[in-house]
């Protein structure tokens, strides 16, 4: 069985040259999903534009419509890191919407991908950090409404922390959220998950891995999830621009196994987004969220 996976490239967003955010990766990284056979054709959608009620169970009126107006302040854009554009307003839709349909699918088929999304530092009023919208918190308040799952994990191992989805679900009983990042990077004003893990500046692989295992098992257990969605961020990449952390491809590679091998040692369905990258080259950063594909189709099959 295929793994199947969302890619909303082609909703590309106008920016200003030496711009930080690396566009360029989400046309890349479908070219090299589907020139390596990682995932057939048939395999890999469009994502549909999330509805604006969808996006309502997460973030208010009255940001949404700003943001869909254009009415977002200089103040409002450079927080959130980008200049308004018709095409950012499509993007941000339809990003939501291959998580969303990336969750749906994995309930049914125990593994799917959002070749996008993992936009964490969205809060419910206001855009943050690259992050317009908060994909992986509207997925899971989706499938809550729609009573198709009670209770959520989100695995986050982004290197920055998750400080929006941490803040929207500080109150959830039902959504656990756990962070292994950056101790001293972006975002410096923290908010507090249900287990978070500060990690120092040029931690390496064996150290980076050694937290993960023997936190994970634990995080599973007491979430008692219908539902797993994993950030697999390719930032903690030793050639990452924002990252500060030394591991290598190997070390993301065995980091990915990991997290799939714990969920389905207990049967949990796992959502897959690639949150944040940013090598120096953006083929690097590709060649990590790559690799994640990669093992993540070999769960799939």
């Amino acid at each position: 069985m295929p793994l199947h996976c969302w890619s909303s490239a082609r909703y590309v967003i106008p920016l200003p040259e030496a711009h930080r955010f690396p566009i360029a990766k989400y046309a890349l990284l479908r070219e090299a999903v589907l020139a390596r056979g990682l995932v057939p054709p048939e395999a890999m959608h469009e994502p549909r534009r999330a509805e604006r009620d969808l996006v309502a169970l997460v973030h208010t009126s009255e940001y949404v419509s700003r943001f869909e107006r254009g009415a977002m302040d200089f103040q409002e854009q450079r927080t959130l890191g980008f200049p308004w554009s018709e095409e950012l307003v499509e993007r941000a839709f339809r990003a939501v919407g291959g998580t969303c349909e990336a969750a749906s699918a994995a309930l049914e088929r125990g593994l799917a991908m959002n070749l996008a999304g993992g936009t964490h530092h969205a809060f419910a009023d206001h855009g943050e950090g690259f992050c317009v919208f908060n994909d992986v918190a509207i997925a899971i308040r989706m499938l809550q409404r729609e009573a198709r799952i009670t209770r959520a994990v989100i695995v986050d191992l982004d290197v920055h922390q998750g400080n929006g989805t941490h803040a929207i679900f500080a109150d959830d009983p039902t959504v656990y959220t756990f962070s292994m990042h950056g101790g001293k990077n972006y975002p410096f004003r923290k908010v507090a998950g249900t287990r978070d893990i500060e990690l120092p500046d040029a931690c390496t692989d064996e150290a980076y891995l050694e937290q993960l295992e023997r936190a994970l098992p634990d995080v599973l257990r007491e979430a008692r999830a219908d539902l797993v969605v994993y950030l697999a961020g390719a930032d903690p990449h030793e050639g990452d621009r924002l990252g500060r952390l030394k591991l290598t491809n190997d070390g993301l590679k065995r980091r990915d196994a990991f997290v799939l091998d714990a969920c389905r040692a207990i049967g949990l369905p796992v959502c897959l987004t690639i949150a944040g990258g940013y090598g120096h080259d953006v083929n690097t950063t590709v060649n990590v969220h790559v690799n994640t594909v990669e093992i993540a189709s070999r769960y799939a099959a």
